[in-house]
């Protein structure tokens, strides 16, 4: 759960929202006083003040005032997209994702009075209305993206690109102090390529461009107060590729639909595995059986921490006996793969955050210290990348946050890799097991 810090936090982000509206519409009211002041002048000097010596005023002229134009709210958003979310959704009446009724032993949970009213109770205190602020960021800055990658671009250019929009999406730019706490990216955007699987986003200085024989999987996190939506597509140009992606996109469907409150995750990684295993793919000629990558897997997400404490398997027989259950948040992702099935470590490190649970060290080297308190003040517990740190300003800060990583304050996340020459998708979307429904809460029209 958030700390106090971070609450507090918030709430002065909030007061000091409201001052500058304040100050905005004081600034307006002046302006129209001004406005009148200035008509009345005119007036004046167009001879209706009263003539000297006539002892009588002369009426004043009735002139017609034209109506001021009101400024209408924007309705449809910008390509690229650039008006923020909470405009074109007054009120916190933010779009709802797919919700889906409970079968079976749980079908009484939709018309339950008392699971209405703690539903009820999570509009209330912001659960739902920040999730799903999050989650129409989140589309519609992916469907953005997927109409606007194109090979030629530099993982740079597209890394920035669904980055900023995101910022400038939910209005918080993430360069103040504190900013990026309040709302932003949920973790570092994942542009991960042919068999690298996850964790791979560009640091300074990369020069990758994409090619048309490339298969990318884009992974994209936005958090609104800490509740984040985590969901990815992959994007491939060549048609040999369309079964790996559907095989995987079935997969992650498959995990969805099959969730839900007492589901047996153990269980749930079998019908995800049986689904992707039930397709093959030709690549130049050679047909390779899809399979899921048994070592990765999805995850519940708690506030301001993107990995919970439950695991959702993508392959059977694991004998994980855990059961989902009411108020838990799923990451439902799935990964299928032309090779081992099985990803290691390999490559630089991008993806950093700091731990939840890190001990108290007494740190002598100063960069360390100094990088650690911008860490804490700018991330808290969210995931970062070096990127992040180079737009705060953050110079030769490598020694520090390598010394962190050591000293077990801070977690490196390096890109988990399948063999060379394999490739692999992934496809993915968050869901809230609330007590009358499951709502697939990142689903869009593109997935």
């Amino acid at each position: 759960m958030p700390t106090e810090e971070l609450q507090k936090l918030s709430v002065q982000d909030v007061a000091a929202a409201d001052g500058k509206a304040g100050a905005a519409a004081n600034g307006a009211k002046n302006g129209d006083a001004a406005e009148q002041s200035g008509d009345e002048s005119e007036d004046e000097a167009d001879g209706n003040a009263p003539e000297a010596g006539s002892g009588a005023a002369k009426k004043k002229k009735n002139k017609k005032r034209k109506p001021r134009k009101k400024k209408k709210a924007p309705t449809a958003q910008t390509d690229p997209p650039s008006v923020l979310i909470s405009q074109l959704f007054p009120n916190k009446t933010y779009p709802k994702g797919e919700e889906v009724e409970y079968k079976d032993d749980n079908r009484w949970r939709t018309t339950s009075e008392e699971k209405r009213h703690l539903d009820n109770l999570s509009m209330h205190n912001d659960f739902l209305p920040d999730y799903r602020h999050a989650a129409e960021t989140h589309r519609q800055v992916r469907q953005w993206a997927q109409k606007n990658i194109k090979p030629g671009q530099t993982l740079t250019e597209i890394a920035n690109g669904i980055e900023d929009s995101v910022r400038r999406l939910v209005g918080h730019d993430g360069l103040a102090e504190g900013d990026a706490i309040v709302a932003g990216m949920g973790f570092p955007t994942g542009l991960n390529l042919d068999h690298i699987a996850a964790h791979y986003s560009p640091n300074a200085g990369n020069k990758t461009v994409l090619q048309q024989s490339n298969v990318m999987k884009v992974d994209i996190g936005v958090h609104v107060n800490g509740r984040i939506v985590d969901s990815a597509f992959t994007v491939a140009f060549d048609p040999m590729y369309d079964n790996l992606l559907a095989a995987v996109k079935d997969a992650t469907n498959t995990g969805v639909r099959e969730a839900g409150i007492d589901v047996r995750l153990g269980e749930l990684g079998g019908y995800i595995q049986e689904t992707m295993e039930s397709y093959e793919c030709e690549v130049n000629g050679k047909t390779y059986p899809i399979k899921s990558i048994r070592n990765l897997s999805g995850h519940t997400i708690l506030p301001y921490s993107i990995h919970g404490t439950k695991s959702v398997p993508i392959v059977g027989g694991t004998g994980d006996m855990t059961k989902m259950e009411e108020g838990d948040v799923f990451a439902i992702e799935t990964f299928g793969s032309t090779g081992n099935g099985h990803v290691h470590d390999e490559g630089e490190v991008s993806h950093y955050a700091l731990r939840t649970d890190a001990p108290k060290v007494d740190l002598r080297l100063s960069s360390a210290k100094s990088l650690l308190n911008v860490i804490k003040k700018n991330f808290s517990t969210i995931p970062f990348c070096r990127r992040y740190l180079d737009r705060l300003g953050q110079e030769k800060y490598l020694l520090g946050l390598n010394n962190l990583v050591t000293q077990g304050i801070v977690e490196d996340y390096p890109p988990l890799v399948d063999k060379k020459g394999s490739y692999t998708a992934q496809f993915e979307h968050t869901i809230l097991l609330r007590p009358t429904v499951k709502e697939v809460i990142s689903r869009g029209d593109d997935y």
